[in-house]
Formats: C-alpha cells, sequence, structure tokens
C-alpha cells in the first residue's frame, strides 16, 4: 500500500531562542507572539508602535520588556537579533527596508509588499547587507507542508497535472476597514488570495501563463478573482479567492497516479490525504497539534540566523520576488492600482 512520507520539520521548541523586536503590534503580531511564547525558547523582548500607548499596552499584554513609541527607536535597540514587521503590507517595503538600514534581520509578514518592484528593493537590500529576510508565508514552513513536499520529491503522484486552491473570508464591506481602502493596499488579494497562488507555486514552481477574472468593489479594489495559471510542465492550476463570502478554504495536487488533498484551512496546520485515481484513500497524515502553527516560521528564522543564513530554502526571496509578480499580474488584469505605484 502506498503511503504518505513522513514531515522532516523539527519542533519548534526546539529551536535556538533569539531575541525579537514587533513592529505594529496589531491582530497579526499577537497570534504570533502568543505562539512564539507557546511553542519556542525565543521571546519578544521590545515593541515599537507609532503610539507610545499602544506598544506599552501590547508590552503588558505578553510580557514583553521595552515598549517604543517610534519604528525608529525600536529597529536601534541593540538588544534585539531581529524584526517581525507585523504592519499592513501597504508599509512593509519602508518597514522592511528600515529594520535593515538598522542592521536588523527581517521577518516580513505577507504579502511581502504592495507589489514586485518593492518586493525586489527589499531583496537587493537584504543580500547587499548580508541579512537574514524571509517572507512571513507560514504555511510554507508547517508539517503538513512538508508531507506534501516530500510527495513531490518523491514522485509519489507522478506527473503533476493540476492544482486547485481556495481561499474565501467574509470581510466585507463589515471587516476591517483597511480592507477596503486602496492606500492601505486593500482587497482580495494581497490579503487572501496570496495563499491559493503561494500553495500553486510551492506545487508547479514557475508559472508561463496567468489569467484572472474577479470583481471589484465600490472603493477600486478587488471583492474577488480567479486565476488560471499554466506551470513550466504544462500543469494547470485553478485558484480563487473572495473577501465577500466563506469559502471551504481546501487545495488539492493531482498527478497521474494519484493526489493529495488538505482539508479547510489549507494553509494551517492540517490532515493531509492521498488518494488513488479512484478515490480510494491510501493514508492520511494528521498534526500532532493544529494550535500555534505560526510558531514553525519563527522557530525556521531563528535555526536560518543562528546558522549564518540569509534565506530559506523553503520559500527563497526570488520565489517570493516571483509570487509579487503574479499578484501584480491579476491585479493589471483586474484593473487595480494602488495610489503612489508607478
Amino acid at each position: 500500500m502506498t503511503t504518505l512520507p513522513l514531515s522532516r520539520i523539527p519542533d519548534p521548541v526546539d529551536a535556538p531562542a533569539i531575541r525579537w523586536g514587533v513592529l505594529a503590534p496589531g491582530g497579526i503580531a499577537r497570534d504570533w507572539t502568543a505562539a512564539l511564547h507557546a511553542r519556542t525558547a525565543s521571546r519578544v523582548v521590545a515593541a515599537g508602535s507609532r503610539s507610545l500607548e499602544r506598544a506599552q499596552a501590547f508590552a503588558d499584554e505578553w510580557g514583553v520588556e521595552r515598549a517604543y513609541g517610534s519604528y525608529e527607536s525600536l529597529v536601534d535597540d541593540p538588544e534585539i537579533d531581529a524584526i517581525y514587521v507585523a504592519s499592513p503590507h501597504s508599509e512593509h517595503h519602508d518597514h522592511a527596508l528600515l529594520a535593515l538600514s538598522a542592521g536588523k534581520p527581517v521577518l516580513v509578514e505577507k504579502a511581502f509588499t504592495r507589489n514586485a518592484t518593492e518586493a525586489r528593493a527589499v531583496v537587493e537590500t537584504a543580500r547587499a547587507q548580508g541579512l537574514l529576510a524571509v517572507e512571513a508565508m507560514w504555511a510554507r514552513f508547517l508539517p503538513h507542508f512538508d508531507v506534501v513536499r516530500r510527495c513531490f520529491e518523491d514522485g509519489l503522484l507522478g506527473e503533476i497535472r493540476a492544482v486547485e486552491a481556495d481561499h474565501g473570508q467574509l470581510l466585507y464591506p463589515d471587516g476591517p476597514r483597511r480592507l477596503a481602502d486602496p492606500a492601505l493596499a486593500g482587497g482580495a488579494l494581497l490579503d487572501l488570495a496570496i495563499y491559493p497562488v503561494s500553495f500553486a507555486s510551492f506545487a508547479l514552481g514557475g508559472f508561463t501563463g496567468v489569467q484572472a477574472t474577479g470583481t471589484l468593489v465600490e472603493s477600486g479594489v478587488d471583492g474577488s478573482e480567479t486565476i488560471a495559471v499554466t506551470g513550466s510542465g504544462g500543469a494547470i492550476a485553478t485558484l480563487s479567492s473572495t473577501m465577500l463570502a466563506k469559502t471551504p478554504c481546501s487545495a488539492s495536487v493531482s498527478g497521474t497516479e494519484a493526489r493529495v488533498e488538505i482539508d479547510g484551512w489549507f494553509y494551517r496546520p492540517n490532515v493531509v490525504r492521498l488518494l488513488d485515481p479512484d478515490d480510494r484513500e491510501l493514508d492520511r497524515y494528521e498534526p500532532s497539534s493544529r494550535e500555534h502553527g505560526l510558531a514553525y516560521e519563527a522557530a525556521e528564522f531563528a535555526r536560518l540566523l543562528v546558522a549564518g543564513k540569509t534565506e530559506s530554502d523553503l520559500l527563497p526571496l526570488d520565489e517570493t520576488v516571483r509570487i509579487m509578480q503574479v499578484l501584480d499580474e491579476v491585479r493589471e488584469q483586474l484593473g487595480v492600482r494602488f495610489p503612489g505605484e508607478g
């Protein structure tokens, strides 16, 4: 009987301990810090916000030693080993460059930047400085993704022919206001579609064609999109996202010999099922825990930093830039442009 390979991802608790500074202590920063403190030996030792009151509230909540009322003060703290950039993605370019210019390695929330031009600038600066930079696409570092990765490496699926992934959340019009704001790079694409697009890149490698259709909301940002991409080997991927409804958020990769399916919330710690062409389940992977999945990206970063690496093999910087190029192409086809873009 064909079986799934084992994950090679180490337990986050075994990663080296480093000292983090959190830039922009909002909702994702709280989730990330909770995972960091629960599942790793690393700690957040400082938080920086444009509001000292907000930074102090975060520090008090999480037992963080220092709070700063400016991002400049945060990145200049000599007792910080790395910066987690948790601001809206409209600010990632400037905040990542601010940290890198202060000599700090960066873990930058996805989407990495607003567009590929900004992504290249961050990557080029990190490489010129010899500093570690990683996109915080947390799914790439999770154990169940490594199970799927090993399926590709071992040829378990045969020739990959089709990929499907969707990500829809009911976030408009009653969700975060930034999602409707072009000035804050709002819309479904950078918040939601990046997950299916990154998954397709993970499964297929580079794309040779991108076709998109979608709808815009009143403010001019995208509300929904369906994206069809062609892989270099001729495989196709059908990807969709929306901020107008909750969708199954599942993913699958189908080959000539078998397929793998990831249950809903495919980008979180999850079940992977291996099925044959007759839909018979051959094997399944069950995660040891579904909690604190954000710890895995932090643990990977700590291992890389202590080892003197400047990027992750699990999500190379060149791939991060290529994914941003795809998102740029989708926006171009949908007619979405953010203020200040060339």
